[in-house]
Formats: C-alpha cells, sequence, structure tokens
C-alpha cells in the first residue's frame, strides 16, 4: 500500500488563523537573514512535513528535520530543492550533520514545544553545526500569552493540539540564558518582540 503524505497544513491540528501566524514568522525570520549567508545551507528543525518556510525562502540549499516528516513527505518536496528528515530532538543528542554545515538554523515556533531539559542539548548541537558567523534564528510566544492562546485555541483560531503540546513559557532574558548555557556568547545575541508584543524573536551569532 502506497505511503500518504502527511496533512498539508503548517502546523498540526485546525485553527483558523494558523496559516496566517506561520506566515508571518516566515517573513519576520526572513527579515533576520543577511542576504550573505543565502548562498550557503539552511536548517529548519520542526519545520513540519509541510515546510513553508523553507519553501517560501530564497536559499541555495534547503533542509528540514521533523519528527512528523514522512517517506513520502521527503519525495514530494525534493524536486521543490528541500531536503527533509525525520528526526526527534529529543530522541537522539546528535543532529545528523557534521561540523560547520550550515549557515543558518532556524526553530520558528518549536522551542516551546521542546522539554526544557533537553534545550541546552539542542542549542549546543546548533552551535556545532553552524559555521562561524552563521546564524541560529528562533521565535516563541511571549510568556504573557499562554492563557491568551488556551483561549484562543477553545475559539479553535489557533491550534488545541500545538498549544496543549507546550512545554514551558519564555522571555527574552530567559531565551538569552538558555542560549548562553548552550554556547553562544551574549555580545552575539539579539532579541525582540513582535506582532504586538505577543511573540519572541532571537537571533544568536556563532563566534
Amino acid at each position: 500500500m502506497k505511503e500518504k503524505t502527511s496533512d498539508v497544513t503548517p502546523t498540526r491540528g485546525k485553527g483558523a488563523l494558523e496559516s496566517m501566524l506561520a506566515g508571518l514568522r516566515a517573513k519576520l525570520a526572513d527579515r533576520l537573514i543577511e542576504p550573505g549567508h543565502r548562498t550557503g545551507r539552511i536548517l529548519d528543525i520542526g519545520c513540519g512535513p509541510q515546510p513553508y518556510f523553507l519553501l517560501n525562502i530564497a536559499f541555495s540549499e534547503k533542509h528540514g528535520l521533523d519528527q512528523a516528516i514522512m517517506e513520502a513527505d521527503q519525495q514530494r518536496f525534493l524536486d521543490k530543492g528541500v531536503h527533509l528528515k525525520k528526526y526527534n530532538v529529543e530522541e537522539t543528542r546528535k543532529l545528523p550533520f557534521p561540523d560547520q554545515y550550515f549557515d543558518v538554523v532556524t526553530m520558528l515556533a518549536v522551542f516551546e514545544h521542546i522539554t526544557p531539559v533537553f534545550l541546552p542539548q539542542v542549542i549546543k548541537e546548533i552551535k556545532r553545526v553552524l559555521r562561524p558567523g552563521g546564524l541560529y534564528i528562533l521565535t516563541t510566544p511571549a510568556a504573557w500569552t499562554d492563557v491568551l492562546l488556551r483561549t484562543l485555541a477553545q475559539l479553535r483560531l489557533v491550534s488545541s493540539t500545538e498549544i496543549d503540546d507546550h512545554k514551558d513559557t519564555y522571555a527574552p532574558a530567559k531565551i538569552i540564558a538558555l542560549l548562553e548555557k548552550g554556547g553562544f556568547s551574549r555580545e552575539k545575541i539579539d532579541c525582540g518582540f513582535f506582532e504586538a508584543f505577543m511573540n519572541i524573536w532571537a537571533k544568536a551569532e556563532k563566534h
């Protein structure tokens, strides 16, 4: 029996605003990437079986990891220049790539889905696979939005599946501390808000 591709929505579960929010995250991350990095490789961790961000960004070589990826998803996007792998960052300590392989690594609305105890090791691995001068870019909901997001999930505006899977909440200082624990230097970390202070972005450069 032929394997079916996974759901084509940008997130798990259903929510009327999910596609719009995925688009806003993608545009924000795209703006944070300097043109000089785009001639190399990008890795999007937690890209989903429908790698929205990778499909809508200009880059020489694109890779994505997600635990929900199926073999059919890999084949479906290969001709679009997107290389996908099934991978769970909490089950395997080492990313399946050599040292200094990527110019950019992104995690868009993924940070909050990782069990906190695993985050320092995940960040160390991200730093390992980045070349010197490479960028790690992440987005995550601001801590104060937790109750709001759960209300929106009840109204079916955002995915209850995604919200129920949140492992922790974050503020800029907490994100910066985790990035430092993972090996990034404080002077190479920038952090800010977007979407009316509802979401946080962070960018760390490997020195």
